[in-house]
């Protein structure tokens, strides 16, 4: 199976998630949190670097749920504003 390339505005919306992730994080190891979540702590780096920009939902609510994030602040901060 060929997966389509993404768009830019995916691209964005990945990097967008990465670094609210980060930051969220704060000052706890990335090996704590992958492990709160039940991911590896490279697919997390992976996301936060946005490698991995679209991250499977169930992978993205058990990061929300280790960083005391609601799914809808994530959604919020990663939705694109449209460019006229």
């Amino acid at each position: 199976m060929v997966r389509t390339p993404l768009t830019p505005e995916e691209r964005e919306r990945g990097e967008r998630l990465g670094r609210l992730l980060r930051a969220a994080r704060g000052p706890r190891s990335m090996v704590d949190v992958a492990a709160e979540a039940g991911i590896s702590a490279e697919t997390l780096r992976k996301i936060e670097t946005g490698r991995a920009p679209t991250p499977a939902f169930f992978t993205v609510a058990a990061l929300a749920a280790a960083l005391r994030l609601s799914t809808d602040e994530l959604a919020d901060a990663c939705v694109l504003t449209p460019t006229a």
